[in-house]
């Protein structure tokens, strides 16, 4: 992980890990890992020593074994029936275990959950948290943030190529298949920081597709979702006003959303409140002003390939553009 971002992020408890599960459907997929592990590990010794015992058998004086007489050829019969009857028990045993968790996972669901919507693009990701009442349908980017210990449903779509949603610590994975939208439950069981990936080839930043689940306490996560309410902070200085005019007038208002500005763009992410994300291209980069003007000035440094065209501000608009841009809070 990024270097700055890992300084970014010091309540990191989930990580990026399968066998650090921190959610329900993660803790029986680790637990499943670690039965199918030390199964396949008992039988990966068991056939070593039956070989080490074989080639020790045959290295003995005498010379090569001849004809087996009936009686051991017998004990070896039975012998290999037993490793059958064994191996396909054992099999079973994993296929009984690979179902019962597959059902457990499943099964995760609530009434009244909070439902997000999670968009795929080339390469970032929408977040929508949808709402009977329109006004209240809040939009983000690139974080997922959720309350801590209740089921979460992810409404899951494409609008490009193949993506696949992958929160090791929190569940398995699940693909975004253009034209076929599928969803997935997900708890996490205490507050903290997870970071999410895609798992599927889906192009040349596929390794810059990336995304945090922010898992809060209930009342931490009503407050946020409140304040992602509002419109976009109205400009308190000269500087940020000057900021603003230059982001409304520039080609940043044809592919991005301010709330309450002329900035409209549905294109790329909304930016109505970018200074509290933590990240930026995807959990490419921390959120600070150094980045975020590299990421204006010449996104395909950082990003090759990626949509989203190189500025030419000048200085002063550059630096009035960040101070309005770092009071999106």
């Amino acid at each position: 992980m990024n270097g700055q971002l890992a300084l970014l992020l010091p309540n990191w408890i989930g990580g990026h890990s399968a066998l650090q599960s921190h959610g329900v459907q993660a803790a029986r997929i680790e637990d499943l890992w670690w039965l199918m592990f030390w199964v396949c590990s008992g039988v990966f010794v068991l056939v070593m020593v039956a070989l080490g015992c074989a080639i020790t058998r045959a290295s003995l004086p005498g010379g090569p074994p001849g004809p087996i007489p009936p009686q051991p050829r017998r004990r070896m019969t039975r012998a290999v029936a037993a490793a059958m009857g064994v191996t396909v028990l054992t099999l079973f045993v994993l296929l009984i275990a690979s179902v019962s968790t597959g059902r457990a996972i499943a099964s995760l669901g609530a009434p009244k959950a909070t439902v997000v919507r999670l968009i795929g693009h080339q390469w970032w990701w929408e977040v929508e948290y949808e709402d009977p009442v329109a006004d209240r349908i809040v939009q983000t980017a690139n974080e997922i943030h959720i309350p801590a210990g209740r089921p979460v449903l992810i409404q899951l779509e494409s609008r490009d190529v193949i993506h696949s949603f992958w929160v090791p610590s929190l569940h398995g994975k699940r693909d975004l298949i253009p034209g076929h939208d599928s969803e997935i439950w997900i708890e996490a069981d205490r507050p903290g920081v997870y970071r999410g990936l895609c798992a599927e080839f889906c192009g040349y930043q596929h390794a810059h597709m990336g995304f945090l689940v922010i898992a809060e306490t209930p009342e931490r996560f009503g407050a946020w979702y409140n304040s992602q309410l509002q419109p976009a902070v109205l400009p308190s200085t000269p500087l940020q006003q000057r900021g603003r005019q230059v982001v409304e007038s520039a080609p940043c208002a044809v592919c991005h959303n301010i709330q309450g500005t002329q900035a409209s763009g549905r294109l790329g992410p909304d930016l109505s409140h970018l200074a509290s994300r933590r990240t930026l291209a995807a959990a490419t980069l921390a959120n600070t002003p150094g980045n975020l003007a590299g990421w204006i000035v010449d996104p395909q440094t950082v990003k090759p390939g990626n949509h989203m065209p190189a500025n030419s501000l000048s200085s002063e608009d550059l630096q009035a553009v960040l101070a309005y841009l770092g009071s999106l809070k």
